[in-house]
């Protein structure tokens, strides 16, 4: 028996009636051969910690765009936070640990250059829309690898496409991610907003508060406890009414308060811009698109919009501001 099967037969035994073995799995689009060591969900979780897309989360915008501090979050830590919340989770409720780390580690690998700022732009740009879950599944189905893509198990690109918040995972480990997502962000973005002066714990509304608790850590534990004891033996995966209640209170007050209305978007409209101005010249320069975009457009017969839109989305902050001083600011002189 192999380390694999070992593990499958540990599954088994004792994971949750209602949690996704990995032999039960769906597949992947192209037959693969089997690990020996591996499961295919740890197969996943590793495709997608060694990819490109992955490593390019490190610098990209969670929240404040570009900032000078070192602590605070970008995607990627954002993604870590997830991974680590909802492998909690998971182990509590006896679900697939491996299914849920590949989904949490993979859910945001189609996010843009400057955060919801950026897919925003994309999206009035680009004639077949733009949304950070549908290029997260392009990333890992047509653009890594050189367009050979990740070929991840069906469970793992369904979490991808469901995280978002109206989204309908077909796994419970898929509704953790979702849940667990909105949980890292709600208490992150609070905890960047209050190392920028934006907010203080005295700003967030009482009646929230009174529920989830007074502090980042209290809110974190309330939030993750509400998962656990409401979802426990439990054919579903949801939040106890009450703290789900406190939890949409306080996600509306973060958009009226930072997320949409505050100083850190005060720079969104550049960066939106920015990413403007680079769609525009590649979709006129299209021979300047690098080679593997070019090809799928003829391979695939895809819009030239579509691979300029997937070039920019791959973008980090920092190269995207690059290319555009590159192309669109005068050089300096040099003999």
């Amino acid at each position: 028996m192999t380390i694999r099967e070992q593990t499958e037969a540990l599954e088994r035994q004792t994971l949750s009636p209602y949690a996704s073995l990995s032999v039960n799995s769906q597949g992947r689009d192209h037959p693969d051969e089997l690990c020996s060591i591996r499961t295919c969900y740890q197969q996943d979780r590793d495709r997608v910690l060694h990819s490109k897309a992955f490593r390019r989360l490190k610098n990209k915008t969670q929240v404040f765009l570009a900032p000078s501090g070192a602590h605070y979050r970008t995607r990627l830590t954002h993604t870590l936070e997830v991974q680590q919340i909802s492998r909690t989770v998971a182990r509590a409720l006896r679900l697939n640990e491996d299914l849920t780390e590949a989904i949490a580690l993979a859910h945001d690998l189609g996010h843009t250059p400057f955060g919801h700022a950026g897919e925003r732009a994309l999206n009035q740009l680009c004639p077949e829309g733009f949304s950070h879950y549908d290029q997260g599944l392009r990333v890992v189905e047509l653009l890594e690898k050189e367009g050979k893509g990740l070929n991840l198990t069906k469970e793992v690109r369904d979490g991808i496409f469901q995280h978002r918040v109206e989204g309908k995972p077909m796994t419970l480990e898929g509704k953790v991610v979702q849940l667990c997502d909105k949980i890292a962000y709600l208490s992150h973005d609070i905890d960047d907003a209050m190392r920028a002066g934006l907010l203080s714990e005295e700003m967030l509304p009482r009646e929230y508060t009174a529920v989830l608790g007074d502090s980042v850590r209290k809110r974190l534990d309330t939030m993750v406890r509400g998962i656990i004891d409401y979802s426990l033996n439990q054919p579903k995966v949801d939040m106890s009414p009450r703290v789900k209640e406190a939890v949409t209170g306080l996600r509306s007050f973060m958009f009226s308060h930072l997320y949409l209305q505050s100083e850190a978007k005060a720079e969104e409209g550049k960066a939106q811009d920015l990413l403007k101005s680079l769609y525009h010249y590649y979709t006129e320069h299209d021979t300047e698109l690098p080679r593997e975009y070019v090809e799928a457009v003829w391979i695939r017969g895809e819009s030239w919009s579509r691979a300029v839109c997937d070039y920019i989305a791959g973008m980090t902050d920092e190269y995207a501001i690059n290319r555009y001083k590159e192309l669109f600011l005068p050089q300096p002189w040099e003999n």
